[in-house]
């Protein structure tokens, strides 16, 4: 493409936004001494939502798609960006959203819930293109090579992490569905010549198309499956009284942000099913109200505030529930308040990692009953406690390491995020014909089951497959594919992957195993002290790469995170962004924000390096690596961000990052001209520590204005994040 920026860095949300603020000019600053041009790609949620709606924006307020745009650029051999966390809206966020933005002069349309008019329904179309993982597929155009750095794993191996205690007596458990879940129903064909679909419901009145053709090339792999709505609910009712008889507490886990369709509906199940008596009493008052229990006991709260009768139900109701997870429980917010809260990936690692703790209504840690329903997954997390309740917590000092190979290329495998999931309006049969007229798939139905369809390409699989070779070969770990020859999707890729090892001649360095089996294989090697390496799917690789280096490491944000493109570019993710709204509320009240930019260096490290490769630019290879010095540096004088106001935060981070790189580029001998140009800066960074940490401390402790939380204005976003005149000076 013409004149393609060297390094394009996004802009996104919340915290790693706000950090961006500090450390975004450092780097233009280091980058410009190798004639490094980085510039900024705008797919926060709100740009989102205002690249969706320029006709009702005025000439100064429209922006560019610069999601759309990406999408094309990660499709060539120049692509080189550094992706940072955005947010993967549920609808509470997307509407919080939109009033922000309505708040500030955008005159976007509303989110409509219930959408009549054709204005109506185009706009939630438009909005519900942006929710949930509306980013990743797009940008995601190759597979993941996602690791702990050498410099990161060090660190904490030598600086262990506390965790919690396990023991044989917990009563902690993962419950899942007997039947009737995705897992269950799951069907699973590989196509044999390219095909055009469409997916339709057979009902007594005739047929609807849900989905008309959707095009797959030749040898994808097609999923269909449902979970049954009767099933979920009978489960949940079973569980809400087993675990009151239990004296735990009562947890769902779910991901209703990157699963946008299936898990807030399933979500929404769980509310309804814990205040069951409260809906039989008032639930036409309710409905009337606009309550929609997919949204979450939070806003369903706020809803009936006003009607005392309804409150008095709930707080009956509650009383004779088990116990909830709460999320905070001095403010009273619970599991079931806010679909986006409780997020699986991030939850049930920070779980086990506190001996399967969580904090319960009365401000005290209890055993936890985490409810997951669909057995896809819910066997990893189920194994993994079952492990420590046997052996004991992990020591993150003597610990190996998982590495995740994952398919993720070109929207591949399951989540629910993607256009093809249904909730069924009335009984019937869902079919998904090819345009030949085979029926590929065909499932009986009924009204509010959960339908859904996800595939896997070709290329990305065997790129994938390849890729994992390339990583094993590199490393000489244990290798193990995460495929189940039982569930129906994972059958069709084994009858991919054992070929391709065949032909590779590799076939005796790989195992492939079950999740649940691959779970306790790895534990047990990372507990001996060795490594192995997780080649997994798209969603298992979403929830590994949080689950081992939150064991492993204490946080998932500290990971190295390469995709390699397929078309020859590269793409840096920088670590989870799970915790990110709560750094933004602590920025807010009292200016500090603890977001730790470890992702990010490590990223940029990476990213500095592949122009190296990719440009031909000797100095930008000298660069990452004086990256990788600094980041060195940070972790062995403990220069990472502090939790409490008052101790060093990201700010002062960045101050050492700068430092440490600048004294990397001097001190280092393959370029004379640039450790030249670097020495004075390392030399005012060192002169000047006294001021500068005296200035960004000053900073903390009070309230601060940056103008908003989803559009933040840039100038008080600066001023916030920049609090330092004399770094600033320094660095311009």
């Amino acid at each position: 493409m013409a004149n393609t920026p060297d390094i394009i860095y996004t802009k996104v949300d919340e915290a790693p936004e706000l950090a961006s603020a500090s450390l975004l000019p450092i780097i233009r600053r280091f980058a410009a001494a190798a004639g490094v041009s980085v510039e900024t790609r705008d797919i926060s949620l709100a740009g989102r939502i205002l690249a969706a709606f320029p006709e009702y924006l005025s000439a100064d307020q429209r922006v560019s798609d610069d999601l759309a745009a990406l999408g094309e650029l990660v499709k060539t051999p120049e692509a080189n960006v550094i992706k940072l966390p955005n947010i993967s809206a549920s609808v509470p966020q997307l509407v919080a959203a939109i009033k922000e933005l309505q708040a500030k002069g955008f005159t976007i349309p509303d989110y409509p819930e219930t959408p009549t008019t054709e204005a109506e329904k185009d706009a939630r179309a438009r909005y519900d293109a942006i929710k949930g993982s509306a980013v990743n597929p797009v940008l995601r155009e190759g597979n993941s090579d996602r690791r702990a750095a050498s410099a990161v794993k060090n660190y904490a191996q030598a600086n262990p992490h506390s965790m919690g205690e396990w023991t044989a007596a917990s009563q902690t458990r993962v419950a899942a569905m007997a039947g009737g879940d995705f897992f269950s129903n799951e069907r699973s064909a590989t196509l044999a010549k390219a095909a055009t679909a469409k997916i339709v419901l057979e009902t007594a009145d005739g047929e609807t198309v849900l989905k008309d053709a959707v095009s797959y090339p030749a040898g994808t792999v097609v999923d269909a499956t449902y979970m049954s709505a009767e099933a979920l609910d009978a489960f949940f009712m079973q569980e809400i009284e087993r675990t009151r008889s239990e004296g735990t507490l009562f947890s769902l886990h779910l991901k209703a942000t990157m699963m946008k369709v299936s898990d807030p509906i399933i979500f929404g199940h769980a509310v309804r099913t814990f205040l069951a008596p409260v809906f039989e009493q008032f639930g036409g008052d309710m409905a009337a109200l606009g309550v929609n229990p997919n949204f979450g006991l939070g806003d369903l709260l706020a809803r009936v505030k006003d009607r005392a009768d309804i409150r008095s139900a709930i707080d009956s109701c509650l009383a004779e529930r088990p116990p909830l997870y709460m999320v905070d429980s001095d403010k009273g917010i619970t599991n079931l308040h806010v679909p986006s809260d409780v997020i699986v990936d991030a939850s049930m690692p920070a779980l086990i990692r506190a001996g399967g703790k969580g904090w319960g209504p009365d401000g005290k840690e209890h055993d936890c009953v985490c409810v997951i329903p669909d057995n896809s997954y819910a066997p990893v997390y189920d194994e993994t406690i079952r492990f420590f309740k046997a052996n004991g917590k992990l020591n993150p000092a003597t610990a190996g390491t998982v590495q995740n190979i994952g398919l993720m290329a070109q929207k591949a495998e399951e989540y629910g995020s993607h256009p093809t999931t249904f909730e069924i309006p009335e009984d019937g049969t869902v079919r998904m014909i090819l345009d030949d007229g085979t029926v590929l798939h065909s499932h009986e139905v009924k009204k509010g089951d959960i339908w859904r369809s996800a595939s896997a390409r070709k290329a990305p699989v065997e790129d994938w497959v390849n890729l994992a070779i390339e990583r094993q070969k590199a490393t000489g770990f244990r290798a193990i594919f995460w495929l189940d020859a039982a569930r129906a999707h994972d059958a069709e890729l084994i009858a991919y992957v054992k070929p391709i090892l065949e032909a590779g001649g590799v076939a005796d360095r790989f195992e492939i195993m079950a999740p649940r089996e691959a779970t306790r294989a790895s534990l047990e090697t990372i507990t001996k002290g060795e490594n192995t390496i997780a080649i997994t799917g798209n969603v298992l690789r979403d929830y590994l790469t949080d689950l081992f280096p939150i064991l492993e490491l204490a946080t998932s944000a500290k990971m190295l995170s390469i995709v390699k493109l397929m078309n020859g570019g590269g793409m840096f993710e920088t670590g989870a962004g799970g915790s990110a709204p709560k750094h933004v509320q602590q920025l807010v009240a009292e200016n500090h924000l603890r977001w730790d930019s470890l992702g990010e260096f490590c990223a940029l490290g990476e990213s500095l390096k592949f122009l190296a490769d990719t440009r031909d630019n000797s100095r930008a290879r000298i660069l990452g690596e004086a990256v990788e010095a600094a980041t060195q540096g940070i972790l062995d004088h403990n220069h990472s961000p502090s939790r409490k106001v008052g101790q060093p935060d990201n700010r002062d981070s960045h101050y050492w990052f700068a430092r440490y790189w600048a004294e990397a580029l001097a001190a280092q001998t393959e370029d004379a001209a640039l450790a030249a140009e670097f020495a004075p800066l390392a030399k005012a960074l060192a002169d000047n520590e006294a001021a500068i940490v005296a200035e960004l401390a000053a900073a903390q402790g009070a309230p601060a204005d940056i103008g908003g939380y989803y559009h933040a204005d840039a100038e008080k976003l600066a001023a916030v994040m920049r609090p330092s005149a004399t770094l600033n000076g320094i660095i311009g």
